[in-house]
């Protein structure tokens, strides 16, 4: 049975400011159940695999991680055979799918970086922005068209108990609503540096092209069905439906699908994120809200919100409900919720009540890798002729690029400050197997939506997973 909210708890600011429900079905009504990125910018498209072949190094996934594997790889050595086996088309799955975040943290947020990992936390804060910034210097010189945007993101306060949460850096509400004009807005932070915006299919097809210029050969529609070997000090075999790749080194980057090495299996879970996207804004509109600074922007509650503009002026808003499904499974089915988008656009409009009148044009769903530590992680198998790396929780448009280095300093048994890191070293706590790992799950999401109903407060349970060094609060 699945957990409800109780109707005695105090009302967040959106549910306080909803709209009419006839308000909510006259902007969703008009939406397709389409990927808007997907739609926006189709790539080019790759052969499948059809005979089989070597590799220096054979990476599995053509998403950014995948993606960035390859094109590195080349950077550093451009003799290196790479065959990249992607099990549908570049950038389908989260790469394209995302809200286009490119963030400086490699930790998913200060508060997380430093409980887990304190006393590296400020190299791991260095090397993030490092990150950032030579994913731009890489988008200059690769000639990278995916509609970067090096804006930052304003974080901002709902409820009065989130005020306190800003720190020195916070803006009261006339400052915040001069930069984004919304009514739910208290108070506020900007982070003008630590984030870039990027459209997210773009960035992974542009990706995909520079890696075939540098000589990736890349393979739409093979899927890696097994892998076989490397123990021994000998190649491995990546058996396809057609043929066999056989690697002195393997890169896998599946991410959220089911991993390829039993011992990860339990290492992370598929959970649903949902997004809207409006049709363009009217210059009226555009002037209501103002956002003439194109921050990304995102609420503070433990069930939080993001949004953005996209270069043609529509909004993207996202988040809230992240939805795991009994037993990990994969489906498309779970990507079109009705209740979750009809809750989604009763926020939007809350958040921007002078947008009445805009419209959805597009509504989809994807799933992202969580684990228990909510940042990546990362290992070596088969005598170290397997790397792996997965967990990204959300923040994998930047943090994959950062990952991709260290995917290959392993493989090539290089001793970095990257390889160094704890971080890189240790592993996360694995879920439990089902039916304790959906139960847990869901317990944990009844109980940050009750603190978000509660001013903040969080449950003995949620106070527990803290202890254990297993908390989060968004």
């Amino acid at each position: 049975m699945a957990l409800t909210q109780s109707s005695a708890q105090t009302p967040t600011a959106y549910e306080r400011h909803a709209p009419d429900p006839r308000l909510v079905r006259q902007t969703l009504e008009p939406s397709e159940h389409a990927v808007f990125w997907l739609h926006d910018a189709p790539g080019a498209r790759y052969p499948a695999l059809t005979a089989s072949t070597a590799a220096d190094l054979a990476v599995v996934g053509g998403g950014y991680l995948g993606l960035w594997t390859a094109v590195l790889a080349k950077r550093r050595a451009p003799g290196t055979r790479v065959v990249l086996l992607e099990a549908e088309t570049i950038g389908w799955a989260a790469s394209g799918r995302n809200g286009g975040f490119c963030e400086a943290s490699i930790t998913h947020g200060e508060e997380n970086g430093r409980s887990r990992w304190p006393g590296e936390y400020a190299a791991l804060e260095r090397l993030g922005r490092a990150n950032l910034d030579e994913f731009g210097r890489d988008v200059a010189e690769l000639g990278l068209d995916c509609q970067w945007e090096r804006t930052g993101t304003l974080s901002v306060a709902v409820e009065e108990h989130q005020t306190g949460w800003l720190g020195d850096a916070r803006m009261d509400a006339g400052a915040v609503r001069e930069q984004i004009d919304s009514p739910l807005f208290l108070a506020g932070a900007w982070n003008r540096d630590d984030t870039a915006l990027v459209h997210p299919a773009r960035l992974a097809h542009e990706l995909a092209r520079v890696a075939g210029e540098l000589g990736v050969e890349i393979h739409e529609h093979s899927p890696v069905l097994g892998l076989d070997g490397g123990r021994a000090g000998g190649p491995v075999s990546l058996r396809t439906p057609r043929a066999t790749v056989r690697a002195q080194r393997v890169a896998l980057a599946s991410n959220v699908f089911p991993s390829l090495l039993r011992r990860t299996r339990l290492m992370t879970v598929p959970v649903y994120d949902y997004v809207l996207m409006t049709e363009p804004l009217t210059a009226g509109q555009k002037s209501a809200i103002g956002w003439e600074n194109r921050q990304g922007l995102a609420d503070l509650a433990n069930q939080f919100h993001y949004s953005r503009l996209t270069a043609d002026n529509r909004i993207l808003y996202g988040g809230y409900d992240a939805v795991y499904h009994r037993g990990g499974r994969l489906d498309a089915g779970y990507e079109d919720r009705p209740a979750t988008f009809e809750r989604l656009t009763s926020h939007l409009l809350a958040t921007f009540p002078q947008l009445e009148g805009v419209r959805i044009s597009h509504r989809w769903a994807g799933a992202i890798d969580t684990c228990t530590r909510f940042a990546p992680f990362y290992g070596l198998a088969r005598g170290g002729r397997v790397a792996y790396s997965a967990g990204f929780t959300g923040l994998g448009v930047g943090a994959t690029r950062f990952a991709a280095q260290v995917l290959l300093d392993r493989l090539e048994g290089a001793d970095t400050e990257r390889t160094r890191l704890g971080m890189v070293r240790r592993q996360p706590v694995p879920f439990p197997p089902e039916p304790l790992a959906g139960i847990g799950i869901d317990l944990t999401r009844w109980s940050l939506d009750r603190a978000d109903h509660q001013a903040g407060r969080r449950n003995l349970f949620l106070r527990a997973l803290d202890a254990a060094g297993l908390g989060f609060d968004s």
